[in-house]
């Protein structure tokens, strides 16, 4: 076959899957059928290039150490040039907001030329503090590798939602926007611990905006509460984290804030491990939010404009989800394990049990998701309490699971509040007679919330499940308890998500002021169509997403058991410890001593932060 003839046939799937979406519209706007054609063409081609053995032989010395730096930064830039964008002219504030998280996803996707095999990848280090042990540096693993596209993808899209509701003070809401990506993105790639506490606190002050700004009649006290709770954890974590590096500097002689130097230290089993560990895991557990310290994420979802509960339900959630998993267990091994089962218990009966059954009760269908949101995370802390492989990577799929459906429900909600102003159920009835579309598609997004197979929601559940039942960090007891738990939380989430849809969508229609509603406009339909694709995506090729994650879970797992032994054999009265270093690849980039970091640890640690990790020894 010659070129011509191998070009043309290789253009034909993405040329017909345009094509297709393209004539699925009934309206002949242009911009609704190439937008959905485009999204069409674009999953095929994840698809193509994300194949097991289609993956181009990267070599991580190639890898660009700025990229992560450009993703972080440019929306925080953008931020700052908003500021001097003259106020008056929204259309301006609006193309050149699209511009930039256009421009930062487009530049995200330089991720996917890494195939994320174990170690840090893109990574960069420069001294910011030296004195203070206080470095920027950031890296990507197969633990974030999805979370920070999941966010370059869902804020535009949140941003785009908001637009067309959002008339007033459209200056401020831009600069929110930015400055709430880039702090999302900042958290996830920080490797030391000072910068990853900056972000995180950034991140607070914009999601408060946009909460105490454009939310419902009462978002002073939504914006108030989640600033109340946040802020604790904050603080509490923030002690955690200076008795950490007090430990370090006290042990290796060198303060340090570095992740791969804290994680080194081996509290003893007694009140120092466990009220450092509890530190982190309150301010973790408060962004979930876990049982009981949940209330606050109800009121912020009714409360807070539609895109910002795309945000808050698709990424700002996942912020304490990673938190867990990176720091609690990747720091507290001993102690995570230690309080694994009857925090198991909490996020099954406190957290897919109960969250199901509020869910299930409320006649406000925001507030319905909302709940909904509490049981579905309450899954992904089950699996990582299970700590097994299974369950892990089960968890990190089902991050970005839970970020695409609930992101769909809250922007589904949205549509039907701007032409109603009622989140009522008992409002609604019979709606898929006016408005066809809108219906189907949450149908399907329901469909793929409860975790039906084929939609994205029944991977990541079922690895749960499994993670959950052959635990053994959990015990042969909690393990089939709290594994029968989650499986009976399936079943009431299809029963509180199938009746809300019963009641909406079938049946006659009884209230004439739905008569005449309008079904989806072409904003929203473009808004939606990459997460309806993605859930099909994820549903069919969840390998595609699982063979990146597991080299990152799989070192996890055994720092995680590592740490467990070290803790099992100090006695209650032994001191702090530094356990010794496992070298390999996710120890490219170790903050040295002072003495010999500035000779050796520059140009041996530096210059090796991007060396190819399959060559790199060291004791697994």
């Amino acid at each position: 076959m010659n070129t011509t003839a191998g070009t043309f046939f290789a253009l034909v799937p993405y040329a017909l899957a345009f094509a297709i979406a393209a004539l699925l519209p009934r309206r002949h706007s242009f911009a609704e059928r190439v937008g959905l054609g485009a999204v069409a063409a674009l999953s095929v081609l994840f698809v193509k290039g994300m194949w097991p053995g289609s993956e181009p032989d990267v070599n991580p010395a190639g890898e660009w150490k700025y990229l992560l730096d450009v993703i972080v930064f440019l929306p925080l830039f953008g931020a700052v040039l908003v500021l001097f964008l003259p106020r008056q002219s929204p259309a301006v504030l609006r193309r050149f907001t699209y511009a930039v998280l256009a421009l930062d996803f487009l530049v995200s996707l330089g991720l996917l030329s890494a195939p994320m095999t174990a170690g840090w990848h893109f990574q960069h280090v420069e001294e910011w503090i030296p004195a203070l042990g206080i470095r920027y540096h950031v890296a990507v693993d197969g633990i974030s590798y999805w979370l920070i596209l999941l966010t370059t993808l869902t804020t535009p899209i949140a941003l785009h939602v908001s637009f067309g509701s959002v008339q007033t003070r459209i200056k401020d809401l831009c600069f929110a926007y930015l400055m709430l990506h880039g702090a999302m993105l900042g958290a996830f790639v920080s490797l030391d611990l000072f910068l990853f506490f900056v972000f995180w606190e950034l991140l607070l002050i914009p999601m408060i905006v946009l909460i105490g700004v454009w939310g419902g009649v009462e978002k002073i006290k939504a914006a108030y509460k989640f600033f109340l709770y946040t802020m604790t954890g904050s603080m509490l974590m923030l002690a955690a984290i200076l008795f950490l590096v007090y430990t370090h500097n006290k042990l290796a002689g060198y303060p340090s804030f570095d992740y791969l130097a804290l994680q080194r230290i081996s509290l003893p089993p007694g009140w120092a491990g466990w009220l450092c560990f509890f530190g982190f895991f309150i301010a973790f557990a408060i962004k979930v939010p876990m049982f009981p310290l949940h209330t606050w994420l109800p009121d912020a979802h009714v409360q807070a404009p539609t895109g910002g509960s795309i945000v808050l339900a698709a990424i700002l959630l996942k912020l304490g989800t990673y938190g867990f998993v990176r720091f609690c267990m990747g720091m507290f091994g001993g102690v995570a394990w230690a309080s694994a089962a009857t925090l198991g218990g909490f996020a099954v009966f406190g957290g897919i049990l109960y969250g199901a059954l509020v869910a299930w009760k409320q006649d406000d269908v925001k507030r319905l998701v909302a709940y909904s949101s509490v049981a579905h995370m309450g899954f992904v802390m089950l699996g990582l309490f299970a700590g097994n492989q299974a369950g892990v990577e089960g968890s990190v799929l089902q991050m970005l699971n839970h970020g695409v459906s609930t992101g769909a429900l809250f922007l589904l909600v949205g549509v039907i509040y701007d032409r109603r102003h009622t989140r009522l159920v008992r409002e609604f009835g019979g709606l898929a007679k006016v408005m066809p579309i809108y219906a189907a598609l949450f149908v399907l997004v329901t469909m793929s919330s409860i975790g039906v197979p084929g939609t994205n929601g029944f991977v990541g559940e079922f690895m749960i499940v499994m993670g959950t039942f052959t635990s053994q960090v959990l015990g042969p007891k909690h393990s089939i308890s709290q594994g029968v738990g989650a499986a009976f939380g399936v079943v009431l989430a299809a029963v509180y998500m199938l009746s809300v849809v019963q009641k909406m969508f079938f049946g006659p229609l009884t209230n004439e002021k739905n008569r005449g509603l309008n079904d989806l406009n072409v904003r929203e339909t473009v808004a939606l169509a990459p997460l309806i694709a993605l859930v099909f995506v994820l549903g069919f090729f969840p390998n595609l997403f699982l063979s990146r994650i597991q080299p990152a879970t799989a070192t996890l797992l055994d720092h995680f058991t590592e740490a467990r032994s070290a803790y099992i054999q100090m006695g209650p009265e032994a001191e702090p410890i530094l356990r010794p270093r496992r070298g390999g690849p996710f120890e490219i980039g170790y903050p040295e001593a002072p003495a010999k970091g500035n000779a050796a640890g520059s140009e041996g640690g530096v210059q090796a932060l991007n060396a190819p990790a399959q060559k790199t020894g060291g004791a697994k």
